[in-house]
């Protein structure tokens, strides 16, 4: 007599019970897009009541997934081998049914095929988010890369990766969604930056004073386009402005080398600052007269692109990935062709000229631009918005 009651109560209680979501993603140790992201998440969850987990390998970014209130799993999910990915999807299989998860969430390659497989076992959901635009060369690497489009729903972190998606993989267009990466614009808004900051930024930096200050964020690798910005400032007849490297080298110590001797052929060594990483990107950014984006590849979404714009910075880029989507060309910022240093000199002379009104103006209607468009909270709503999509459709499986 008392099983239906206890079978009433237990089915209730799986009612109320909070979804939980696991995030999984290679390891948390460089602060990029995805690992970003995943913190970002994390908080999101637990601020909405949801049950969060991340699985990686660990890293220096574990202290802001505990902050975020998620709980961390530590598992060997950086490893590209069959045996390795084998051996991670019966882990994550345990991980699942322990903690009674209804979503995993996959950022990344190789966790994504070790989560997937672990997903099929159990019947929990599987979703994937495309962070970039893979490289595609050879059939089996497109069979590698093709386990992010088997989510029940993948999501594009721009509609420049979307397309991406579209025209390299096959697909159901209808389970496709773009979520952009968004800034949180309660600490990147001028408003919160003090004076003191950025007068601690000039110092390290040895800003003088008088010049005006052309900065590119960006941690120092080949792709981010340091030499095309330092070849371009060949074309500026004019000395009145240093240029800010800001980024860490990640141990690319010899690409650091080649940039140094490039400063010193192209007579720039009064000019180039290397500043190395920053801790205060907003005081970073109200540093500067023009940021810019000078990436010989397409950033898949350009998150400095969007910080900037936020803080009320013009921005020259190239015309390509996702700054055609972020960057209002000629109001918030000038977009050139790629790759023309000629093309960037002058669209910099342009920045630099620009008359206090003229750059108030760009200003205004920048920062209103990400507001609408690219802030954190609309990333955040719009990922739990598909954890809710997905969760109201029918059990992918065992549950």
């Amino acid at each position: 007599m008392t099983n239906e009651p206890q079978s009433s109560t237990a089915a209730e209680a799986r009612e109320e019970r909070k979804p939980v979501v696991l995030q999984v993603v290679p390891e948390l140790d460089v602060p990029g897009g995805t690992e970003r992201s995943t913190v970002e998440i994390a908080q999101a969850l637990s601020a909405a009541g949801w049950g969060s987990l991340v699985a990686s390998a660990g890293g220096a970014m574990l202290r802001q997934i505990e902050t975020a209130g998620a709980r961390h799993v530590q598992l060997p999910l950086k490893g590209k081998n069959p045996i390795q990915i084998r051996k991670n999807t019966g882990r994550l299989v345990e991980l699942i049914e322990a903690e009674a998860v209804d979503i995993i969430h996959a950022r990344s390659r190789a966790p994504a095929w070790s989560a997937w497989h672990a997903a099929q076992k159990t019947g929990c959901h599987f979703i994937t988010t495309f962070h970039g635009a893979y490289g595609t060369s050879g059939a089996l690497k497109r069979r590698y890369n093709a386990i992010m489009t088997k989510g029940e729903l993948v999501i594009a972190n721009s509609q420049f990766t979307a397309n991406h998606i579209v025209h390299t993989y096959p697909m159901d267009q209808k389970n496709l969604r773009v979520i952009c990466r968004g800034v949180d614009v309660s600490v990147y808004t001028p408003g919160a930056v003090t004076q003191a900051r950025v007068i601690q930024l000039a110092g390290q930096w040895r800003l003088p004073d008088g010049k005006s200050v052309i900065m590119l964020p960006g941690r120092l690798t080949a792709w981010k386009g340091h030499k095309v910005l330092l070849d371009a400032l060949t074309h500026l007849q004019r000395d009145d402005y240093v240029v800010v490297f800001v980024g860490d080298e990640q141990g690319r110590h010899e690409y650091r080398k080649q940039l140094e001797r490039r400063v010193e052929q192209n007579g720039l060594g009064h000019i180039v600052r290397f500043a190395g990483p920053c801790r205060d990107m907003p005081a970073a950014y109200m540093s500067a007269d023009v940021v810019v984006s000078a990436s010989t590849k397409p950033e898949a979404f350009g998150r400095v692109i969007v910080e900037a714009q936020a803080m009320g910075r013009p921005v020259v880029a190239f015309d390509h990935g996702g700054a055609k989507e972020t960057i209002l060309g000629g109001e918030t910022g000038l977009l050139v062709e790629p790759g023309n240093v000629v093309a960037l000199a002058q669209a910099l002379e342009a920045a630099l000229d620009l008359t206090a009104e003229r750059r108030k103006r760009m200003a205004e209607v920048a920062i209103r631009h990400i507001a609408e468009n690219f802030t954190l909270d609309k990333m955040c709503a719009s990922t739990l918005a598909v954890y809710e999509e997905i969760l109201a459709a029918k059990a992918p499986g065992k549950r």
